[in-house]
């Protein structure tokens, strides 16, 4: 296991921001570690970093405990963290090198800031100063600090808070691509981005975890009917006449000739609303089932 987590608590005060967390992440695993504004997500990551301690319980990275000011549990790990802290007046090939520098790795460090350049698309800019780039390229800066060293293990918080939708594709990919070969842990309040990199999903409500799986199993940790179909007619229709179609249990209507169709029954309904409109003599404009999404899951089981 790269990152283990055992019953970790952390106390501000008499406030308790973590509540006896456990988890495990696995070598070459992307985790999206998500929950709302206050539930712990940057506090837990800012003690698997080693830059606060936990009030109880143990930590390990790649095997080697987080306590401490121990350098190389630091050599193993690359942290973006949420404000992405730079150096606006240094420049970006200047600032990397002393990142470089920082590790000792024993690389050259012409060579590792080369590297991380072409590796982070930061080659138009790297001769700008960080305080010019826009925020999509100073994002970029911050995935390149925390990658620089080549750690085992990515801590990456809200790493795409901000940008633009070109911007956010652009890092997706850079995460993405860095996932092949370590471990990634990712929190973020876009539910896209999760859907979109993450193998497994650990949600987290006022300092407890509420969901750990795999992402394609996510979906079965909340409560919802078999089938959710929404449907177009040309013209308008009864509700009560809808609600009558067999295996359909509630009928909502959206808007004008909208509805959306809730069914108990493992057997596609689709067909059936396609006759009613056929009896009824109403044309189909759409008709689609609705499939769960992270957001659904999200909400229901931290009551937003």
């Amino acid at each position: 296991m790269s990152i283990i987590v055992q019953s970790v608590s952390k106390f501000y005060g008499q406030q308790k921001a973590l509540d006896n967390i456990s988890f495990e992440v696995r070598t070459g695993e992307i985790v999206g570690f998500i929950g709302p504004n206050g539930a712990g997500k940057s506090t837990m990551m800012k003690i698997i970093t080693g830059f606060i301690p936990a009030s109880t319980g143990k930590i390990s990275v790649n095997g080697l405990p987080v306590e401490g000011d121990n350098p190389e549990v630091k050599k193993q790990i690359g942290y973006l963290p949420e404000n992405n802290p730079l150096y606006p007046e240094m420049y970006v090939r200047e600032y990397l090198g002393f990142v470089a520098s920082i590790y000792k790795t024993g690389l050259s460090i012409k060579k590792q800031t080369d590297n991380i350049i072409e590796l982070t698309g930061l080659a138009p800019e790297q001769n700008k100063k960080i305080g010019a780039l826009s925020k999509g390229f100073r994002q970029r800066v911050g995935l390149a600090q925390a990658l620089i060293h080549n750690p085992a293990v990515l801590i990456l918080d809200e790493a795409t808070t901000g940008l633009d939708p070109n911007q956010i594709v652009e890092i997706r990919n850079l995460i993405k691509e860095a996932g092949k070969k370590k471990t990634v842990m990712l929190s973020t309040h876009i539910m896209q981005e999760v859907e979109a990199i993450c193998d497994r999903v650990i949600i987290i409500d006022k300092g407890v975890i509420v969901a750990d799986e795999e992402k394609s199993n996510i979906y079965s940790k909340i409560k919802r009917p078999k089938q959710v179909i929404h449907v177009e007619f040309d013209k308008d229709t009864k509700d009560s006449s809808l609600a009558e179609i067999t295996n359909v249990k509630s009928v909502k209507k959206i808007r004008d000739n909208v509805w959306l169709i809730e069914a108990e029954s493992d057997e596609d309904i689709r067909p059936s609303l396609f006759n009613y409109a056929v009896k009824n003599n109403l044309t189909v404009l759409s008709l689609n089932k609705q499939e769960s999404n992270l957001e659904e899951v999200f909400r229901q089981l931290t009551n937003g």
